[in-house]
């Protein structure tokens, strides 16, 4: 037995568990959660040297295998596989950054096109990718600049038509939608339109900082519900430290109704619907980004269970099948502790925690097949770490 940073640490081969004791006037209590110390993960850098914020990863050039398009020094940039040759795609005007991004043909031309958000003042384009996407510029076309404190954005077919919507937060107190949620579709012909459509679905009605957005049937009508959390704290006081969802009606134009799952998680930042102990019922698995510990609420009721109370600050989530076993894992990348983790699901909602990387932070993470191998890696934008890295599972 060893001591590590104030924790009683015992290693049983690759095996590591951690005893974290925690005494006070009123407690005296002792937890433990097993650690693998998992040798099947080999960590790839794509780019390096300057703050990311976001990455997706997708078959931009056609040719079958998996690149790479990140957000970073005023520059969108394709990463080209599997070499990682360098394309310019587009340089920022202003030279804000966009933090989050999405990918889908939106023009439905064959190919993928992308899509980026900044912040404040916000602001949502899309990149139409030309007929030589490797050697030309990408054409920018505005979707919105009326929503604020787009701390979220993801597609989702909210329509049930087979073509992709795209949901963002407008999480900041500027008019016209103040501490708002929204969903936007497509146009006829993205290419002429001046900007697109903004459906209010959560309208006034989120406040306290909104983060990432997670989408999906939770009640089990048929249609795409949505769901957030808002991270409270100094910049929202008496506000946030919630995670909710957003019950679509049937038709998605119409006002939504809000269901809080919980209030009392400050620094709540990544919600996403998955069916955690097979029951099936949707429960959720939840980050406190700006906090500490990843959480799974269990449906109906929304009863809180810990996946890990210690990781600090898991700003990006994803929940995922990592290993191939039929059900619902997570991952994260945690910018606080400085370290990748992915948690495997026993099926029932009991998790054992894998350590794929150390002094790694990340803003975003995507849970891919990068190398087409048929296993799941992991892409992560390194905001802190100042990288675009890439996580390979080895089975």
């Amino acid at each position: 037995m060893k001591t590590i940073h104030g924790k009683r640490v015992t290693e049983c081969g690759n095996q590591v568990v951690i005893m974290l004791v925690c005494v006070s006037v009123w407690v005296l209590a002792c937890v433990w959660m097993p650690v693998w110390a998992d040798p099947h993960w080999v960590r790839h850098v794509i780019h390096e040297g300057e703050q990311s914020m976001t990455a997706v990863a997708g078959d931009f050039t056609g040719d079958g295998q998996v690149d790479v398009i990140s957000d970073s020094g005023c520059l969108t940039r394709l990463f080209v596989a599997p070499d990682w040759r360098e394309v310019i795609l587009d340089e920022h005007d202003d030279c804000k950054w966009y933090i989050h991004s999405e990918f889908f043909d939106v023009d439905r031309d064959g190919d993928l096109d992308y899509i980026a958000a900044r912040y404040n003042p916000g602001r949502i384009i899309w990149l139409e990718q030309p007929e030589t996407g490797e050697t030309q510029r990408w054409r920018k076309h505005l979707i919105d600049d009326t929503i604020h404190g787009i701390h979220g954005l993801i597609k989702g077919d909210v329509e049930n038509d087979g073509q992709w919507e795209l949901f963002a937060t407008s999480a900041q107190s500027k008019e016209p939608y103040p501490e708002s949620l929204v969903w936007f579709a497509v146009p006829d012909n993205p290419q002429q339109a001046s900007r697109w459509k903004p459906h209010v679905f959560a309208e006034r009605d989120a406040p306290g900082l909104t983060h990432y957005l997670g989408v999906g049937d939770v009640n089990g009508d048929g249609y795409l519900d949505a769901a957030t959390g808002a991270k409270g704290g100094p910049q929202a006081v008496s506000q946030g430290e919630w995670f909710a969802w957003w019950e679509s009606p049937r038709d998605p134009a119409l006002p939504w109704v809000k269901h809080v799952v919980s209030d009392q998680e400050p620094g709540a930042t990544n919600i996403h619907p998955v069916d955690v102990n097979g029951d099936s019922v949707v429960d959720f698995i939840a980050s406190r980004g700006h906090g500490k510990g990843l959480v799974w609420f269990e449906g109906p009721e929304w009863d809180r269970h810990d996946i890990d109370p210690w990781i600090q600050e898991p700003h990006c989530l994803v929940a995922v099948d990592m290993d191939g076993d039929g059900d619902v894992d997570a991952a994260t990348c945690a910018f606080g502790s400085q370290e990748a983790a992915w948690y495997e699901n026993n099926g029932k909602g009991l998790f054992l925690k894998h350590h794929v990387g150390s002094e790694q932070e990340a803003y975003d993470i995507r849970a891919v097949d990068m190398n087409g191998d048929g296993d799941i890696d992991l892409l992560v934008a390194g905001r802190g770490s100042r990288n675009v890295v890439w996580y390979e599972h080895i089975r």
